[in-house]
Order: structure tokens, then sequence, then C-alpha cells
């Protein structure tokens, strides 16, 4: 049986975006990431982070920079309870024109080949419109977009997590 999912960007979405975040002494959780996450773990979702990582690329940091911090924001999920499935990252700069860069649509194909995945039931979450357009590239079925900037062809858009979770919760969207 296929299971619903749910797609997060990091920087902006998951912790406060400060500009190539590698270090956990930079790293942030957004107000209210968690309570938002439970919401969609409740209603049965999967949780999957899929982010481009062109600081890599650029050499401002390594992978394993990038490593060692993915494993302490897991931990931080773990210690409220949350299970993210796994971490999905692009360490190429735009210039390279891999397939992986969103809103290309490779990292959710790797997850298709791990995961028997609803895209057309499932949700992404980002704050740029590589990540909406990602939603649409691969079949994803609902998007929202956070933030003040102009994004189109998302399903929801809220100006913070908070705004986020207090609508999806009052209006039972989820389930």
């Amino acid at each position: 049986m296929k299971k619903k999912a749910l797609f997060l960007d990091r920087d902006g979405i998951i912790n406060v975006d400060h500009g190539y975040v590698y270090k956990i002494d930079n790293f942030e959780f957004m107000e209210g990431i968690f309570e938002l996450v439970e919401l969609f773990i409740n209603a049965g979702y999967l949780i999957f982070i899929v982010t481009n990582q062109s600081g890599i690329g650029r050499g401002y940091y390594t992978q394993e920079d990038f490593t060692t911090l993915t494993d302490w924001m897991i931990n931080g999920f773990m210690k409220e309870h949350i299970r993210i499935e796994n971490v999905y990252f692009c360490p190429h700069a735009p210039e390279e024109k891999c397939q992986c860069r969103k809103p290309e649509t490779g990292m959710i194909e790797q997850t298709l080949t791990g995961y028997s995945l609803d895209l057309s039931h499932s949700w992404m979450i980002g704050d740029k419109q590589s990540d909406i357009d990602l939603a649409s590239n691969a079949g994803i079925g609902s998007s929202i977009a956070i933030g003040e900037r102009k994004i189109t062809g998302s399903t929801y858009s809220f100006r913070s997590i908070l705004e986020c979770k207090a609508y999806l919760e009052s209006k039972r969207v989820l389930n």
C-alpha cells in the first residue's frame, strides 16, 4: 500500500535561513515546525527533507559539514518524537544543471526508489518558487508556500509556519 508523504524544504522552513547554514551554532529551528510536522505524522504521513545545498558545490562548506549538521538536526526532531524518514540533498551549484536541484525532480525520484509513495496525496512545504515548482513537476498533490516572497502555483500560502499549522488544524485539511 502506498503511503502519503510530507516533503519539507530545509532552510526557511525547518530552520531560519541565515544563508548557507552549515554550522550547528547557526541553526535555529523555525517556531512551530515540530508542531506542524506532528500534524502530518498524526494524519499518517511519512516525513522527508529535500534541500538544495549549493554551498557544497560552491565550496562554502563540505559534504561532511552538511552531514554533521543533518545528523544533529535529525536528533533534534527525534527529541520531539518525530521520525524523519530520509534527507535528500542536491550538492550542486545551479550552473551544473543537474537533475537533482529543485525544481528538477531527482530528489523525489530518489525517494521512490526506497519508498512506495502516493505522490498525488502528498504535500510539499517550501519558501521558494523552486519548492512549489518541484511539487508541480513531480506530481505532488498539494503544496504550501511559507513567507513573504511572491510565489505562484501553491495550494496554500502563509506568512509563517505557525499560521500554516493553525489553518491546517482548524480546517482539518489533512484528514
